[in-house]
């Protein structure tokens, strides 16, 4: 029987450990983990208390949409000084998101019911950052269960969240490591104008007048460090030397290289959270080449960018079944920007590393963008930010509409010959690729008044559709279309050889113009892979034919080896193509064989200069030892390994191959 002080003792009830916040403060049970939210007392009271994201009104972000358009800016450029930007460091990065507590369901379930709101068009609160509900069985496919008639929008916009500090051990790092240490205002400008002429052409995916009115206004480092750190890195490339000595560095290489550790470490360690803003950095870090990292680098960063771009739905039509309301003009245009830059760069990525396509397009529908998408944030801008960017801007927007059909017709080429297991194509499939070829019609640079950067942009197209035709047709010197008639055989494939063998003349062509016209400094990252289709054919064509012609088309390659030398003093992947053909040209020139490797057999010995089926007759690597000049002397012994040497010296190089040729 029990006591009483048992009877006196009140029984006590354990409280559930998951409670919203108001009922925690009243210290009353709650229902929130049978009833969800909102619990039963919140449905009593009708209160809830909610944080509102704290939303800066003057900081407009790149890749944001804006409601108005830049204002007018008068004031001298800012003087971005060499201390350290504390104002960054110290004040909260509304960017970032305030991870959930473990026990943290009504947060939880808040940001579902956010989203349910949004995808239903009566959002709770303004929408700031972009969601994309996936197809089919996203997220929000229950709701559609509700709506037989209608399907939601699954593009639309939610809440940012909640402004947070940097760490004070982050601030630390990212100071150390140079991160909020700009450099000098003069620099600076010549790095934005950079940019602006020889990157934005190709790759339009910042919104100029948002970059530069932040910069006229001196906020462009405060508002978003890993931007202007990706910026400078990429706009380093075409800096003149009298810039990066200022700064202290011996070369654009060693200050691309400084620039790109601070933007990777801002990448890394900032903690950003916006993903169009990630998605900007990931495409401009994408430009990366280093010794010190493998050559796939690009490839790494471009994968980054491409699920950025599907995490975000950029692949798919906003508008697809009716017109989305809330995404606004501005922000279809940046984001058709943004997806076919990264469906381009795919592409040509996949062409140069022997990768597979990332991106099908059977599984998008984002429309291909026109002139007015790259035109659409430069319109009425001031005097003072027009003087940033290039002339015939109006040219350059068409030139990238050009390279985007271009590059949609690599990834077929891509598609026909390199697929693992893709049947061979049909003579059909042949003769409607080289329809589509023959149909695309590139400018001539038949207009002086023209800009240089505008000249050099019609030269660079060029050189992308000579490198796509000569990748789709130089694989057809070897393998042949499955229902070809073997009687037909070697006239096709001689035609084949043929019009690869044009493709790489015209690139030859090109890259001699450009060297001719003073062009070649306005090369970017991109240029040297485009040398590489014809370089091959080239080199292929080394292996055949008579003396002459091989002497020919090895005078071809040597002229590209010639630029690949002068664009090896700015870009890594120069150096590295510069190196394999270097290698291949040495497998050509095989020490052990009868004739000497770099010039041809002895016209005494075979007492008639003018036969050459023994050479023809002796195999595909003997015959070409013709390719070189006849007696060179001091070369004639020298070994397979001094004659690699000697063509990596970049001083020497070049002069070597005069001297050998020298008759």
């Amino acid at each position: 029987m029990p006591t009483n002080q048992q009877k006196s003792t009140p029984r006590r009830h354990q409280r559930s450990t998951i409670a919203c916040e108001t009922c925690r403060l009243r210290k009353v049970r709650c229902s929130l983990n049978i009833t969800g939210i909102p619990c039963i007392g919140l449905r009593r009271t009708r209160t809830s208390r909610v944080q509102q994201p704290h939303t800066p009104s003057n900081n407009v972000l790149p890749g944001v949409s804006r409601a108005t358009q830049p204002q007018v800016i008068s004031s001298p450029a800012p003087d971005y000084s060499r201390e350290t930007i504390h104002q960054y460091a110290t004040d909260p990065v509304s960017r970032r998101g305030t991870p959930l507590l473990p026990n943290d369901a009504e947060s939880e379930e808040r940001y579902g019911l956010e989203i349910a709101a949004a995808a239903l068009g009566q959002p709770q609160r303004a929408g700031r950052v972009p969601f994309y509900s996936g197809a089919g069985t996203g997220p929000t496919s229950a709701l559609e269960i509700c709506f037989s008639d209608q399907s939601l929008s699954r593009h639309f916009l939610v809440p940012s969240s909640p402004a947070v500090h940097l760490a004070e051990e982050d601030k630390k790092y990212l100071e150390s490591k140079g991160v909020f240490t700009m450099p000098g205002s003069a620099t600076c400008e010549s790095l934005l104008r950079a940019y602006f002429h020889h990157v934005h052409p190709i790759m339009p995916i910042l919104e100029p007048d948002v970059i530069l009115e932040h910069h006229l206004t001196g906020r462009l480092p405060e508002n978003n460090v890993l931007i202007f750190w990706c910026i400078f890195f990429v706009a380093s490339n075409f800096i003149a030397p009298d810039v990066y000595e200022q700064e202290g560095y011996g070369s654009r290489k060693e200050m691309k290289a400084a620039m790109y550790s601070r933007a990777n470490c801002m990448y890394n360690h900032g903690g950003e959270m916006d993903k169009i803003i990630l998605l900007q950095a990931s495409l401009l870090m994408a430009f990366w080449h280093s010794e010190a990292d493998e050559h796939t680098q690009p490839w790494y960063w471009m994968g980054i960018a491409i699920s950025f771009c599907q995490m975000l739905g950029l692949h798919r039509d906003p508008d697809l079944s009716t017109y989305n309301s809330s995404i606004t003009d501005r922000q279809r245009h940046l984001w058709r920007r943004l997806w076919w830059t990264c469906f381009s760069r795919d592409r040509w990525l996949s062409l140069t590393l022997g990768r597979p396509l990332r991106i099908n397009l059977h599984d998008c529908d984002t429309p291909m963008p026109s002139a007015n998408d790259f035109l659409s944030d430069v319109a009425g801008l001031s005097p003072q930010m027009t003087s940033y960017l290039p002339e015939n801007l109006e040219e350059l927007a068409n030139h990238w509409v050009k390279y985007l059909e271009i590059s949609a017709m690599l990834g077929d080429v891509i598609s026909m010959h390199y697929q693992a297991r893709k049947p061979r194509p049909s003579l059909q499939d042949v003769k409607d690729m080289e329809n589509r070829i023959a149909q695309c019609t590139v400018p001539e640079q038949d207009n002086p008044s023209l800009s240089r950067v505008a000249i050099f942009s019609i030269y660079h197209l060029q050189l992308h559709y000579h490198a796509l035709a000569g990748t789709f047709y130089r694989p057809f010197t070897t393998t042949l279309p499955e229902d070809l008639d073997p009687g037909e055989k070697e006239s096709w494939q001689h035609r084949m050889r043929l019009k690869a063998d044009a493709a790489a003349s015209h690139t030859n062509t090109v890259v001699e113009a450009i060297a001719q016209d003073g062009l070649l400094e306005f090369a970017g990252p991109m240029t040297p892979p485009l040398l590489v289709p014809a370089m091959q054919t080239n080199l292929l064509n080394c292996k055949i034919g008579n003396s002459l012609s091989k002497r020919l088309r090895f005078n071809k390659l040597s002229m590209c080896m010639m630029v690949m030398e002068e664009l090896q003093k700015t870009y890594t992947v120069a150096s590295i193509y510069r190196a394999i053909f270097a290698k291949a040209i040495q497998l050509l020139f095989p020490e052990n064989t009868e004739t000497t490797f770099l010039g041809l057999p002895d016209t005494d010995a075979n007492n008639n200069p003018a036969d050459t089926s023994r050479l023809e007759g002796a195999g595909e690597v003997a015959g070409t030892a013709e390719i070189g000049a006849v007696n060179a002397p001091g070369y004639n012994d020298i070994s397979a390994d001094d004659f690699v040497d000697l063509l990596m010296d970049e001083a020497s190089i070049f002069n070597f191959w005069d001297t050998w040729t020298r008759t």
